[in-house]
């Protein structure tokens, strides 16, 4: 009986590798996408009771760094999360901005 109960995690663990659907595979895939394109950045300044302030954030992916086409690692990334290929082409996405 003991047996059967360790094996309960173990199967549960598994199965939570399998695919996810090809949507979400889409929404977790575009943000790699995204930074494949371009770097993004943030740069903010301001003042206040603590005196002067300032922020800076970069984002830099390897996939842009190595020159990948953002439209075909969406392509391989939805495809190997999910399965199935995308059901729109990045560049079709209306949240698309490359």
């Amino acid at each position: 009986m003991q047996a059967r109960a360790a094996l309960l995690p173990a199967i549960a663990l598994v199965a939570a590798c399998g695919p996810m659907s090809v949507e979400r595979a889409e929404d977790a895939c575009f943000e790699r996408a995204r930074l494949a394109a371009h770097p993004r950045g943030l740069v903010a300044t301001g003042t206040g009771t603590g005196g002067a302030k300032s922020k800076l954030e970069l984002a830099v992916s390897s996939d842009w760094l190595q020159g990948k086409d953002p439209a075909a690692l969406y392509n391989t990334c939805v495809y190997q999360k999910s399965g199935r290929m995308p059901r729109r082409p990045l560049y079709d996405r209306p949240d698309w901005k490359g």
